[in-house]
């Protein structure tokens, strides 16, 4: 079997052996209920709640802000659900941009809970129009209705990244709440989130070599909301079920690592993602980006104007053992394409494909990759295409 160049990290990253060395114990030894009273499951109590004040302490918290959940996905809807059914909200704004976990529970809440809800104004390369923001934040506080406003730090298609603090600086003029999916940017910037001003804040360990099926919700200080999931007290009575030992104990390690060497990493992702680039504009002109050299560095999002569909190059680059993405990962089998794209106004009618990079990814993958672009390219007859 071919060894596989894998550039597709947006949608999840390796397991990191030091991380699977520290979770392996509390699978193992160590394999006590934490709600159980006798030494073992003392033991995974003060695992769980060690991790807790890490993972509080890497990202500008309190322990007691910090909500273990099974990712991003369960976090977005715990938010988006707490802030209509506990704490008032009747008009949710975001974007529409936002991954499916957020949009279709906004669907959910406006079909079931009767709330209404608005996408935000977005400029060209996808940002948020924070002059629009405000003016609908204006109206909705003029009529005395209270929102809630969810728009994602770093979109996972294009990476166009938010300003938080300006986000929540509005949200907050106007007495909204601001929640916001950091599933892409947890893990890979450094992140205070008591200072950001944001309400709720999601994340989700597998995007920075942590184990699938962990994440946290962050719940700033004087909210207070109900469960949802019931049943047990676990999670102080708001998030049923046996804790997830060996998983919280792999997402405290794996974004301890991450935060460590941030910087060092960060300018290596980078240069890979520049490399790309460089790599692929020089291969044709008619190649263009829907990502921008200051959106977030893990992710670079193509446009091959030779190829008309992305599953079509998707499938060829699986063949020469190059694994990416048309988008977002959780988006597969949807025939409409990618709905950020369409979002942005882009006209494109052409392939177009997400590359992303861990600290895991080589240069030489991308490298084997361009290398796999060009020779596909010329199988279509791209005139314009020079081997890499």
């Amino acid at each position: 079997m071919n060894k596989i160049t894998y550039l597709d990290n947006a949608a999840t990253t390796s397991l990191d052996p030091a991380v699977l060395e520290a979770m392996v114990p509390y699978m193992t030894i160590n394999y006590g209920n934490p709600s159980s009273s006798y030494s073992i499951g003392r033991q995974s109590r003060m695992a769980v709640e060690s991790a807790r004040k890490q993972v509080a302490d890497l990202l500008g918290a309190k322990a007691t802000n910090i909500y273990f959940t099974s990712g991003g996905t369960e976090s977005n809807n715990t938010a988006i659900t707490s802030a209509v059914r506990d704490l008032g909200c009747t008009h949710i704004i975001t974007s529409p941009t936002e991954h499916h976990a957020v949009l279709h529970s906004v669907e959910h809440q406006c079909n079931c809970a009767g709330v209404t809800s608005s996408y935000v104004k977005l400029l060209p390369l996808g940002a948020v129009d924070f002059s629009d923001l405000e003016a609908q934040l204006a109206d909705k506080a003029a009529l005395g209705v209270k929102c809630l406003v969810s728009l994602m730090h770093a979109n996972n298609e294009i990476g166009t990244l938010l300003d938080i603090n300006r986000a929540s600086e509005i949200c907050n003029r106007y007495g909204a709440i601001f929640h916001s999916d950091c599933v892409q940017t947890i893990g890979h910037y450094p992140i205070n989130l008591a200072a950001s001003g944001v309400h709720f804040a999601s994340a989700s360990g597998h995007k920075f070599h942590g184990p699938k099926g962990t994440g946290i919700l962050y719940v700033s200080d004087g909210i207070n909301f109900s469960p949802l999931i019931y049943g047990g007290g676990q999670e102080r009575r708001k998030r049923a079920g046996t804790e997830n030992v060996h998983g919280i104990i792999g997402f405290a390690k794996a974004l301890s690592m991450a935060m460590d060497n941030q910087a060092e990493e960060e300018k290596y992702i980078r240069s890979l993602n520049n490399h790309m680039r460089a790599a692929l504009s020089a291969m044709s002109p008619e190649i263009t980006f829907n990502s921008t050299e200051t959106s977030l560095y893990t992710v670079l999002s193509v446009n091959f104007p030779s190829i008309k569909d992305s599953e079509l190059l998707l499938t060829f680059l699986d063949q020469m053992s190059v694994c990416a993405s048309g988008g977002s990962a959780c988006s597969t089998g949807d025939e409409q394409g990618s709905h950020v794209i369409a979002a942005i106004g882009k006209k494109i009618g052409c392939a177009t494909i997400r590359f992303s990079f861990s600290r895991m990814t080589k240069e030489e993958d991308v490298d084997f990759a361009v290398k796999a672009i060009s020779n596909i390219l010329e199988l279509f007859g791209n005139a314009e295409v020079t081997a890499g």
